[in-house]
C-alpha cells in the first residue's frame, strides 16, 4: 500500500499535465467532433452518415488530410461507402457472389476522397481530407461521408464502434468514446418540418501538442525603429539538424519529419534557428494616436508550400482597433486573458500560399498593421510593443527570451552624447578667445 501512494500521485500528475496541455486559453472550445448518424434501416443493417466538424478557431487539417479509424463492436462490415474509402478491404473470403463488401476489416481506416473524384460522391464530401479553421472558412470546416453497415446482430440499429482514432494528419488527437446523444435534426419543406435521424453517436477529439510530440516548426524574431539591434530567433529553436555538405542544406532526421506529399526527407535552409518558418515582428513607427508594425513570414523549407496558412498573435495592442493591409484578419474571443488575440491569413489568389524557399530567395508573405493606442495603457517600454505568443498553423512558435527584447536606450546613454557635444561646442567657441 505504501508503494501505491507515490505511484498514484505520479499517475494523477501525468493525467493533469496532459489535460492542461489539451486546454488552450486562446481557443477554449477548440476540438474536432465526429458525429455518427443512422438515418435509415435496411434488411441486414443500416445506412449512416459520418460527419467531421472542425471547431478549432485557428488550427486546420492540412495535406495529406485526416484519417479516421474505429473498431466494430461485433462482426459488422462496411457493405458500401460513398464520399470516402476504407484503406484496406480485409478478409472477405466468407462472402461469395458478384457483390462483395467494401471492407471486412474489424478496425477499418477511412480516408477522404479528393475533390477531383466524380464517382461515388456524397453530399459535403471529397475535400481531400482538408478541414479549414472555423474562424477562417466555416463552410469548409466540416466533411462527411456515407456508408451501409451489415452484420449488426440482433439490434437493428447496431452498437457504437469502439476505440475511435483521428490522425489529422499526424498524431496528437485523443477522441472520447462514441456515445448516444440527441438525434441530429434536418429540415424539410423549406424549414417547416423537422426530421430527426434514427440514432446519433457523437465523439469529441481534443488536440495535445504533448501527445503530438513534434519539433517546433517556427520561431519569432523582433526589431524596432528605436534600437539598431535585431533580436533574432534563438539558436536551434526547432532542433539542430544534421548538415548535408553536398547541398549546403540542413536535413531533419527521418524519425522527426517527412514531407507529407512525396514522403521524402524535409530539407530546410541552414540557419541558426533551424526552423522551416520564421515570423519577424518589426515595430516600425510610433505616431500620436497609432503605431505601425511590419509583420513578415518567411518559409525556409526547400520542398514545401504552406497553403491556406494562418498566424495567431497574442498582443496587448489588439484590444484596440487594428487594420492589416495585405492579410485578412479577425479578432478572437479568449478566456482569462487580458491581451487581445488576432488571427491573420492570406488573401485568395494573392498571398494565401506561402511558397517554398529556393537557392536564390526565401518564400515570404508580409503585411503592415496599424494599431490604435489606448492612452490609459500604452507604453513602448518593457517589451509592451511586442507579441506575447505567436502560432503558425496552430503550432506554437518559439519566442525570444524577454530579456532579449529590443529595449529603449537608457537615460545615461541618451544624455552622454549631448553633454559631450555641449562641452565640445563650448571649447570651439571660447578657445579662440583664450588664445588671444
Amino acid at each position: 500500500m505504501v508503494l501505491l501512494v507515490p505511484t498514484l500521485k505520479w499517475i494523477i500528475f501525468f493525467a493533469l499535465f496532459i489535460f492542461s496541455d489539451c486546454f488552450d486559453p486562446l481557443d477554449p472550445t477548440g476540438n474536432i467532433s465526429v458525429t455518427f448518424d443512422i438515418y435509415q434501416r435496411t434488411d441486414n443493417g443500416y445506412l449512416a452518415r459520418v460527419t467531421l466538424q472542425n471547431y478549432h478557431q485557428y488550427r486546420h487539417v492540412e495535406k495529406p488530410g485526416w484519417k479516421l479509424g474505429w473498431k466494430w463492436a461485433k462482426n459488422e462490415v462496411i457493405w458500401s461507402m460513398s464520399g470516402a474509402i476504407a484503406t484496406d478491404r480485409g478478409n472477405c473470403s466468407s462472402y461469395s457472389g458478384s457483390q462483395m463488401p467494401h471492407s471486412c476489416k474489424n478496425d477499418p481506416i477511412i480516408v477522404d476522397l479528393s475533390p477531383e473524384v466524380s464517382k461515388n460522391r456524397s453530399e459535403h464530401c471529397c475535400r481531400g481530407g482538408l478541414l479549414s479553421a472555423w474562424s477562417i472558412d466555416p463552410f469548409n470546416a466540416f466533411s462527411s461521408f456515407e456508408l451501409e453497415v451489415r452484420n449488426v446482430g440482433d439490434n437493428p440499429l447496431g452498437q457504437a464502434p469502439n476505440n475511435l482514432t483521428l490522425m489529422a494528419p499526424g498524431p496528437g488527437y485523443t477522441c472520447s468514446p462514441l456515445l448516444d446523444t440527441d438525434p441530429s435534426v434536418s429540415s424539410d419543406f423549406g424549414g417547416l418540418r423537422q426530421v430527426p435521424v434514427l440514432r446519433t453517436w457523437k465523439s469529441t477529439c481534443a488536440y495535445s501538442s504533448f501527445l503530438a510530440n513534434t519539433l517546433p516548426v517556427c520561431c519569432v524574431s523582433l526589431s524596432s525603429f528605436y534600437n539598431p539591434i535585431v533580436t533574432s530567433c534563438r539558436d536551434c529553436s526547432c532542433g539542430c539538424r544534421e548538415a548535408d555538405k553536398s547541398t549546403a542544406s540542413c536535413i531533419r532526421p527521418d524519425s522527426l519529419s517527412r514531407s507529407n506529399e512525396d514522403n521524402t526527407i524535409e530539407i530546410v535552409e541552414c540557419t541558426d534557428h533551424m526552423c522551416p518558418v520564421r515570423v519577424h515582428w518589426h515595430f516600425k513607427n510610433n505616431y500620436m494616436n497609432q503605431w505601425r508594425v511590419k509583420l513578415t513570414i518567411s518559409n525556409y523549407n526547400y520542398n514545401k508550400n504552406y497553403s491556406n496558412w494562418n498566424l495567431l498573435v497574442q498582443h496587448p495592442g489588439f484590444t484596440q482597433k487594428t487594420s492589416a493591409y495585405s492579410f485578412n484578419s479577425t479578432k478572437l474571443p479568449t478566456l482569462g486573458i487580458q491581451d487581445g488575440v488576432s488571427l491573420f491569413w492570406g488573401i485568395d489568389y494573392y498571398n494565401n500560399e506561402l511558397l517554398h524557399s529556393d537557392k536564390a530567395k526565401v518564400g515570404v508573405v508580409t503585411t503592415e498593421i496599424l494599431l490604435d493606442k489606448d492612452p490609459n495603457s500604452f507604453t513602448i517600454s518593457n517589451g509592451w510593443a511586442f507579441p506575447r505568443r505567436i502560432y503558425f498553423n496552430g503550432d506554437n512558435c518559439e519566442m525570444p527570451l524577454p530579456d532579449r527584447f529590443p529595449m529603449l536606450p537608457n537615460r545615461s546613454s541618451t544624455l552622454a552624447p549631448s553633454s559631450c557635444g555641449f562641452i565640445l561646442l563650448f571649447i570651439l567657441l571660447f578657445l579662440p578667445l583664450l588664445l588671444l
